[in-house]
């Protein structure tokens, strides 16, 4: 990587089923302007301040079409380099970085945010499929992790049990995360017990819906990220990867996009045994068996032994390599923002400030990005202090 490209200041909202009170624009101006002013960075003509923004949503979540006209105006974000990614929040993360190692800027605002509470999120997810065949039989993104869920488990001979624990494992790690919504002390039996939600995943082990909020990131040169502050995290690595949108056009109980992008990220950054190097993991996992297909994408054990792995006991806290130390997407995010708020949960610890939920001596962390059905895009970002 020529050059790097630090993360300098990270704010996120607090996580919740319903934002009755904030529009759209108030949970941009929120959190941008958290972000901002952790930096003392504005929007200057003279080059000292913010030279970029870069925005990830989806306009049907938001409700009218264009909702991220909204920025400009609530952070004075005129006249400059303005950016869309109309996909998940990592995906931001990895464009801006691209922006700066470009040389055309070197400070980028982002910004990911979404209420899901506007509209039915599988109506939303619904509208991705194919019009021509999917649609009309009424396939959306959780009958596409219903299919996954029982190719992969049929294959490995994943067990409910296991996939069970990975719920109980976040839950217990939200308790300790201020900006979690979900953090109930649960146990593999209740998540055994709930509702069939899609067979073979139950209610429990699906990420909760709706969720509001957002997340917002400053990233800057190397030279600007020293000036800026005393605490960078440096991003050493990216990767990302789309796979076929039809689902019978590949194995669902493997993730070869995940897999292809990770090696894309490690390559950039050294990195030959990811579970050896990393201290920490973000993943998005929206239904409990995809945190252990993606850990095996991410080359923390091989094929099939997802289940072994949380068996193991090395992705608990305290762990060889804790998994969503912060209760990820099962403790309740918004599609969209979660990838890019994984990014943030690494970067405040690998900063050392978790609070609760701090990994002890954290150095390098890997954060994990997800959208399409059934895992269909695929980005990782590696990063260390």
């Amino acid at each position: 990587m020529a050059g790097r490209v630090g993360v300098v200041a990270v704010a996120q909202t607090k996580f919740e089923e319903k934002k009755a009170t904030e529009h759209t624009a108030e949970l941009m101006y929120n959190v941008t302007r958290e972000v901002m002013g952790q930096t003392g960075l504005e929007f200057k003509e003279d080059g000292t301040g913010i030279d970029a923004t870069l925005a990830a949503s989806y306009d049907l979540f938001s409700g009218p079409a264009g909702a991220y006209m909204f920025l400009g105006y609530v952070v004075g974000a005129y006249r400059r380099e303005d950016e869309r990614v109309l996909e998940d929040g990592s995906l931001a993360v990895y464009y801006g970085a691209m922006q700066i190692l470009s040389g055309h800027v070197d400070t980028v605002l982002l910004v990911s945010y979404n209420k899901e509470s506007s509209v039915g999120k599988n109506l939303i997810e619904w509208v991705g499929m194919d019009q021509i065949y999917q649609r009309r039989i009424g396939l959306d993104f959780v009958s596409a992790a219903g299919l996954q869920a029982m190719r992969y488990t049929t294959k490995y001979g994943i067990t409910p049990e296991q996939c069970a624990k990975v719920v109980v494992k976040s839950h217990r790690n939200a308790a300790n995360n201020p900006y979690a919504m979900c953090c109930d002390n649960i146990t593999v039996e209740d998540v055994l017990r709930s509702t069939m939600l899609c067979d073979p995943i139950r209610v429990q082990e699906a990420k909760p819906t709706p969720v509001d909020g957002a997340c917002a990131i400053i990233l800057a040169s190397e030279e600007k990220a020293r000036k800026i502050t005393d605490k960078p995290v440096w991003i050493t690595g990216f990767g990302s990867c789309y796979d076929h949108h039809e689902l019978g056009y590949r194995d669902l109980a493997d993730c070869e996009a995940l897999t292809t992008a990770a090696q894309r990220a490690y390559k950039m950054a050294g990195i030959t045994n990811p579970l050896k190097t990393f201290d920490l993991a973000e993943i998005s996992e929206q239904y409990a068996y995809q945190e252990l297909l993606w850990s095996e994408g991410l080359g923390f054990c091989g094929k099939g032994e997802g289940g072994k792995l949380i068996d193991s006991g090395k992705t608990q806290m305290g762990g060889d390599l804790p998994i969503n130390p912060s209760g990820g997407m099962l403790s309740g995010l918004p599609v969209c923002v979660a990838g890019m708020q994984r990014v943030a949960e690494c970067v405040v610890q690998l900063r050392g400030e978790a609070g609760d939920r701090q990994v002890p001596g954290a150095k390098k962390a890997v954060a994990h990005g997800v959208d399409g059905p059934a895992g269909q895009l695929q980005c990782v970002i590696t990063l260390e202090n």
